[in-house]
């Protein structure tokens, strides 16, 4: 009886979190999958920065988000599918639609550059989301954001031109999912990372436009992320 007591505690306790208007107007915001800093939750949420602490905590407490430190910046996300789950079937019964992202970096950064000596933008994101859905990387014990390879995934990036073993062999961290700050979603970092980059300016599927961050995705480029990862580069 004490199991169960126990457990009804926790729910109303998770419930009641979710259950306050700023708090609940945070997480619904992130039901896109998107990364987002405390100030821009408290303005989603209509409360002071301070406030929007308060609330943040007790939602990380009750293991509803996760913090995300990259650089000077602290992100927020959901800790993962269960909590996305719950907030949509709530808003089936409140018959409320999912907040729209919208990102205000300029287009060219957006699309395609460089973060230290990897791909981010839309297409570091796509070849993420590439490498994961086909089973290359797969989260890791070691660290929170951390990724290994599959054997499948070594067979995949080999044919592409990445040496797996090389990357790894390196006196750094091998991969890892990095916070892109224009998606607000991941895109691949690590010793990996930067070998898939290298690939892609070696076979001239990106260039740099000059001394910029900027990476402008070629004809050929577009042509072979189409056909090898089903990337198509808008």
């Amino acid at each position: 009886m004490d199991a169960v007591s126990d457990q009804t505690t926790t729910i109303a306790r998770i419930a009641a979190a979710i259950g306050e208007p700023a708090r609940a107007s945070m997480l619904y915001c992130l039901l896109d999958n998107r990364a987002r800093t405390s100030t821009e939750l408290a303005l989603v949420a209509g409360v002071n920065p301070s406030t929007a602490s308060a609330h943040l905590a007790r939602l990380k407490t009750e293991g509803l988000l996760r913090q995300v430190v990259q650089g000077k910046h602290r992100f927020y996300s959901l800790v993962g599918n269960d909590v996305a789950d719950v907030l949509e079937k709530l808003s089936v019964l409140a018959g409320a639609t999912k907040p729209m992202f919208r990102p205000t970096t300029p287009d060219r950064l957006r699309k395609a550059r460089t973060c230290y000596d990897h791909i981010a933008g839309t297409l570091g994101v796509q070849l993420h989301d590439q490498f994961v859905t086909r089973g290359w990387i797969v989260p890791t014990h070691e660290a929170e954001d951390a990724y290994d390879v599959t054997a499948k995934g070594s067979a995949g990036f080999l044919k592409l031109g990445v040496n797996v073993d090389a990357a790894r062999a390196l006196r750094r961290r091998f991969a890892f999912a990095c916070l892109d700050w224009s998606e607000r979603r991941s895109h691949l970092g690590g010793s990996l990372g930067a070998a898939v980059l290298h690939l892609a300016l070696t076979k001239k599927w990106v260039v740099q436009e000059g001394d910029d961050r900027i990476l402008r995705v070629t004809a050929t480029g577009e042509r072979e992320l189409r056909a090898r990862l089903q990337i198509v580069v808008e």
